[in-house]
């Protein structure tokens, strides 16, 4: 039995699907732990290019099984619309099992999303509207509908009706806006149903039997460290916990199951929506647009241009504890290969004074400057490197320094989309 715990370090957008497809090729069972169809992942095979938003990396091998566990938000019309755009390019999904514990999304999690928004104005979270948040807000006033719930009939249109009416009135009465219809819903929902019931099981005790089998399991994490609820830089954070304690809680195993946690590392950092970035570039014709416009960052999930700036290590070294990270994986290297010099940040000062740690307080944290040390650029093309020592020695200077700084050894490096464009350093399963 052997497990590994695959994480984002940043702000997400890291290149975790990419990561997760690599190691799934070790991997009897890949399992999604966290999140909804707010995360989404791209992974490139044979140059041709598959967008994740719900399914597991693994989905694209299929003697993998993979799950999608009880702390996942669940939205079926986006399950099947990928099930769908699978099977369209070649990719049987047979293999795809669902917890009947999980939560889900309803057009009225979706339409709160996008009031919530509106109504905040400038003090706006920078959500997908998807209703992840709205769809977790229920689940811990425990007024959630389950996928259990949803493959019962009487039972999902009981719930269905009571809490369309509490949404109806706070949609009318608090927003202005106009209410939502029970039969369109119940009807689509009745069909979502019958499609995904192959799919649903108790996957705790599936998992369970996997591990009895002494099976090597991967455990795949959405958004990231700095976007998780407790940790992140609340409130511009997700919902839930992507953290890697939550693999076990969100996937129906014990702690004791975890034996590696990887954290996923962009050679840059990147952010999508709201919220503190000490590492920002502001330039419109420097480095900052220079990442932006070669590394093609752009949501995968809305499009949105994301926020770009040097990698900061010293979040990655606060990442790394609270994940006790024992590998990381970067990705993107090559997408520094054009600039003559790379900056990395290698701590935080607030009033000119180095601090240990990041701030709860966003006043505070408001406060801080990053301190930069500057390499040489290596200026070469490296997507063809496929060992860690023919990487150019500028390159490798970079990566020593941030495992120096972070304090957890390199373990994976990516040089471009593609499966073959990675290689190890070491052994994970």
């Amino acid at each position: 039995m052997s497990s590994v715990v695959v994480i984002g370090s940043q702000w997400g957008d890291e290149g975790k699907g990419k990561i997760v497809d690599y190691l799934a090729q070790q991997a009897d069972a890949v399992v999604r732990y966290s999140g909804g169809s707010n995360a989404g992942h791209t992974v490139v095979v044979n140059d041709v290019s598959y967008k994740l938003r719900l399914l597991p990396s693994g989905i694209l091998y299929r003697d993998k099984t993979c799950i999608l566990g009880n702390g996942v938000v669940i939205n079926p019309r986006v399950v099947l619309q990928e099930i769908a755009e699978m099977k369209a390019k070649g990719v049987d999904t047979s293999n795809l099992l669902i917890s009947d514990r999980a939560h889900v999304v309803f057009p009225y999690h979706e339409k709160q999303d996008e009031l919530q928004e509106a109504a905040l104005g400038d003090a706006k979270i920078g959500t997908t509207k998807g209703g992840i948040g709205p769809c977790y807000m229920d689940k811990y006033a425990r007024t959630g509908i389950r996928v259990c719930d949803l493959m019962n009939k009487d039972i999902l249109a009981e719930k269905l009706k009571r809490n369309l009416a509490a949404k109806n009135a706070l949609f009318t009465k608090v927003y202005g806006a106009e209410p939502l219809e029970y039969e369109p819903i119940l009807k689509a929902y009745l069909g979502y149903a019958e499609e995904l019931r192959p799919h649903v099981t108790d996957t705790s005790v599936a998992l369970g039997n996997i591990f009895d089998a002494n099976k090597k399991v991967l455990f795949e994490g959405a958004q990231a460290t700095f976007l998780d609820i407790d940790y992140g830089t609340y409130p511009y954070v997700t919902s839930s916990n992507p953290t890697a304690g939550n693999a076990a809680t969100g996937s129906g195993v014990g702690p004791r199951f975890i034996d590696h946690v990887v954290g996923v590392v962009k050679a840059y950092t990147t952010r999508v929506g709201e919220g503190p970035f000490v590492c920002e570039l502001f330039d419109t014709d420097g480095p900052g647009t220079y990442l932006r416009n070669t590394g093609h960052e752009f949501g995968t999930v809305t499009g949105r241009p994301r926020r770009c700036g040097w990698l900061d290590a010293f979040m990655v070294k606060y990442a790394a504890r609270l994940n006790s990270m024992d590998a990381l994986a970067i990705t993107r290297l090559d997408i520094l290969d054009g600039l003559d010099e790379i900056k990395m940040c290698t701590g935080w000062t607030i009033d000119g004074e180095p601090i240990q740690h990041i701030p709860a307080d966003l006043s505070i944290l408001a406060k801080a400057q990053p301190v930069y040390e500057t390499f040489k650029g290596w200026k070469k093309d490296i997507s063809g490197v496929r060992s860690y020592g023919d990487l150019p020695p500028e390159a490798q200077a970079y990566l020593a320094r941030l495992s120096e700084v972070v304090g957890v050894e390199i373990g994976i490096v990516s040089v471009g989309p593609n499966r073959d464009q990675t290689f190890s350093l070491k052994e994970f399963f």
